[in-house]
């Protein structure tokens, strides 16, 4: 399938563009997207690190959470290298790995899973995590916020968004051959006013890697585009690029099966995935089943802040910014 021929660009084909994030020359758009596919530099990788690095070493220095059990590691865009240079916020997240939060099978208690309710809450460990920061950075240089605390950076960091969360245990109410209850492991915050919010780094991590591997390193390199294209529309003023998340974006090409990345250059992938994302989100039962990249989350459930309509709207949008036919 296609775009219908009503909705297809009014512009007669565009081999070369003036682009803002282009070098600043007039360049084919195929050159571009080769500029916009690349993986993040050694510079910018290094910043990563050192982010982390530093975070762990305030954890490690609150002696409180210095005697819990807590893991600190990056996570989303800068841990899978996806990132662009627009995303200058690296997410770091410090995760309590006990107490953890737990979703049973209907009918199932912690009871039947040999689970006790825990002493520490959630708001009490955000409040360790948030004190562990500021006596390591200083107050000026971490703010409070609803999910996640913004680290300032500085010449030898990125900005940092530090998410408190607990670990999430969803138990599947099977039995590993050890005898132990089987679970998928994830982690869980509360956002303050809000209600719990589950997330699968893991899962994200490591399906984005396989995929990766199974369209020959083009998945990724897509992913690259579609953000670095989407960050130029909304400079552009273009008001479909505007609530397009950067993860919704990498949970729209995941959807796209692999062989739709085996072109020989990026435009035809860029056009065979806009097309593939077009026709599939033009009704409710085109993409009923897409799910996140950690395909442990449907992508368009009621409760959900993005909607199948801007994806729909974003990808056209896009598709006439380039200029296809």
């Amino acid at each position: 399938m296609a775009f219908p021929a009503a909705n297809a660009p009014s512009v007669a084909t565009v081999t070369t563009v003036a682009s803002s994030t282009s070098l600043g020359r007039k360049m084919s758009w195929e050159d571009i997207f080769i500029n916009w596919a690349q993986a993040p530099s050694a510079t910018e990788e290094q910043k990563c690190t050192n982010a982390e690095s530093q975070i762990k070493a305030a954890i490690a220095a609150n002696e409180t959470l210095a005697a819990m059990s807590v893991t600190t590691f990056t996570q989303g865009s800068y841990r899978a290298r996806t990132n662009v240079r627009q995303e200058s916020d690296v997410d770091i997240c410090v995760r309590c790995n006990d107490p953890f939060f737990t979703s049973y099978p209907e009918g199932k208690t912690n009871a039947d899973f040999g689970n006790v309710d825990a002493t520490l809450t959630f708001p009490e460990f955000k409040n360790l995590v948030f004190t562990a920061l500021r006596d390591f950075f200083g107050r000026d240089a971490v703010q409070w916020g609803k999910k996640a605390f913004d680290v300032k950076e500085n010449s030898y960091r990125w900005d940092s968004d530090v998410i408190p969360s607990l670990a999430m245990r969803r138990y599947t109410g099977r039995q590993n051959p050890d005898g132990t209850h089987h679970f998928y492991s994830g982690i869980a915050f509360v956002p303050d006013g809000g209600n719990r919010i589950e997330n699968w780094p893991n899962q994200n991590y490591e399906n984005g890697k396989t995929k990766n591997v199974e369209t020959g390193r083009r998945y990724k390199r897509l992913v690259r585009i579609l953000k670095r294209l989407r960050y130029e529309m909304e400079e552009q003023k273009i008001p479909e690029a505007e609530p397009v998340a950067s993860f919704f974006i990498q949970c729209l090409v995941w959807n796209v099966p692999n062989d739709i990345f085996e072109n020989s250059t990026y435009s035809a992938d860029l056009r065979g995935v806009l097309t593939y994302i077009y026709n599939a989100t033009a009704n409710v039962s085109g993409c009923s089943n897409w799910t996140e990249e950690n395909v442990m989350k449907w992508l368009f459930p009621p409760s959900q802040s993005w909607t199948r309509e801007q994806a729909n709207n974003f990808v056209l949008a896009a598709w006439r910014y380039v200029g296809f036919q």
